[in-house]
């Protein structure tokens, strides 16, 4: 499991202006990042929160559908989230010009 994420830090880390990058288990708790310790904990925490309430709300809607993706763009950052059955991938970015 260690050579899949490894593979997936690697493939977004070559992505123009990636900031930082954060890789969760299921239970929100961060397994590989890129970024201080701090600021993972912040953005796992809160990151966490939005997905899941995010999938609840897709599932509410529309129970054959599910959540693919999050993306949130401020002046400062844009934030991708990307949720599986075995990871979230967070990847934060600087926004582009």
């Amino acid at each position: 499991m260690s050579a899949e994420i490894e593979e997936m830090l690697k493939r977004y880390q070559n992505f123009p202006n990636v900031v930082g990058i954060i890789i969760l288990d299921p239970f929100a708790i961060p397994i590989k990042t890129t970024m201080e310790y701090t600021q993972t904990v912040h953005y796992a925490a809160l990151i966490s929160t939005l997905t899941f309430k995010g999938a609840k709300m897709v599932a509410s809607l529309d129970a054959s559908n599910e959540l693919l993706n999050i993306r949130l763009r401020t002046k400062q950052h844009e934030v991708l989230v990307l949720p599986s059955e075995n990871y979230i991938i967070i990847v934060v970015q600087n926004p582009g010009t």
